[in-house]
């Protein structure tokens, strides 16, 4: 308990005293305009760090939503960064663990990223009763194999859908099972879903569950066991029965044109992110598909544009937040945040398909 309370003191003693951008000399009223709101917005990211942790440790009642300002001062933390590092070039540093790209991210305040993604993990633990899995992972990835199968897809691009269905977990959850959401009070689950969503999703696998107990009667028995034990709760809240039907809901169809995803966008990493886009803005993403020319496809809808800000997408620094338009290879390059995930998603597949 003794060593518990000096990491928490030395931890706040890093909230309360870290240094913001060291002191410029004889900076132009713009840079010292720009020096000043990231000073400002650091000072705001540690009292909210700060407040959320006394909350939790003193077992007060959090207000609803308690991620959302912690989120927002997070973004604004980058934003101003952004926007300091455009004003003052001198000021982009050394490379971060985080892998943010320089020009956004001080790495001297990684110990209050750590802080914020602590808080995050306590704010959205799994309700009692929550349906783990033993094999979350493995799941993932064979739910997305039977799937694509199902759908008609050869083996080879079935193990596709599985290697970015995992990416679409560690998007969503990084890689946690039956988490709740400290940003939102309708979207639950190791995928995310929505009531609705959950619901169409269970739906469309019944249309094809004789499907899969064609391709794969160990999964579909697997399925039967998860189903009767999910019975009566909250579907969301059982791994497996989640994955599947948020993978149902919004992605099955699009596995189809896995064939020529991948001659457009050879990287998995991009695969990945597209089809995290299906998860953002579903309806621009599948018209570009449709379009022929998915890379040059351009959406301008201030509500779409809006829907990837709120999702780390164009959301940093001036210059990106007054975008009014971007094409699908745009976003995707914009989609830096999503790497470190993909990459970790990456590393877990290699690792179930050796086994």
């Amino acid at each position: 308990m003794g060593l518990r309370r000096l990491a928490a003191a030395a931890l706040l003693a890093f909230l309360v005293t870290t240094p913001a951008v060291g002191q410029q000399r004889e900076l132009a009223p713009q840079q010292a305009a720009a020096l000043a709101a990231y000073d400002r917005a650091l000072a705001d990211f540690k009292s909210i760090l700060a407040e959320r942790r006394r909350q939790i440790d003193a077992k007060e009642p959090l207000p609803n939503l308690p991620g959302q300002a912690l989120y927002l001062a997070r973004v604004a933390v980058i934003s101003s960064y952004k926007d300091l590092t455009d004003a003052v070039p001198s000021r982009i540093g050394k490379p971060n663990k985080f892998e943010i790209p320089p020009a956004y991210f001080d790495a001297a305040i990684e110990p209050l990223i750590d802080e914020y993604a602590a808080l995050f993990e306590i704010m959205e633990a799994p309700p009692a009763g929550a349906q783990k899995s033993p094999t979350p992972f493995k799941d993932v990835v064979d739910l997305a194999i039977a799937i694509a199968r199902a759908k008609g897809l050869a083996p080879d691009h079935a193990e596709i859908a599985g290697r970015i269905s995992l990416g679409l977990y560690f998007a969503e959850t990084n890689g946690k099972q039956n988490v709740r959401n400290a940003r939102s009070n309708t979207y639950m689950g190791s995928f995310q879903t929505g009531p609705s969503e959950d619901r169409n999703g269970r739906k469309k696998w019944e249309k094809i569950k004789g499907d899969i107990a064609a391709i794969d009667p160990e999964l579909s028995a697997r399925d039967d066991k998860e189903e009767a034990r999910a019975r009566g709760t909250d579907h969301r809240f059982n791994h497996w029965t989640n994955v599947r039907n948020g993978l149902m809901n919004a992605h099955a169809d699009i596995f189809r044109e896995i064939p020529g995803i991948v001659k457009t966008l050879p990287d998995p990493i991009d695969q990945m992110k597209l089809f995290e886009l299906i998860q953002i803005v579903p309806t621009p993403t599948r018209s570009a598909l449709r379009s022929g020319d998915l890379l040059n496809y351009r959406v301008s809808s201030p509500t779409i544009m809006k829907h990837l800000r709120n999702n780390s997408i164009f959301a940093f620094g001036q210059a990106d937040r007054a975008r009014t338009s971007a094409s699908f290879r745009e976003i995707l390059a914009a989609m830096w945040l999503f790497n470190r995930k993909f990459e970790k998603a990456m590393a877990k597949y290699a690792e179930i398909r050796t086994r």
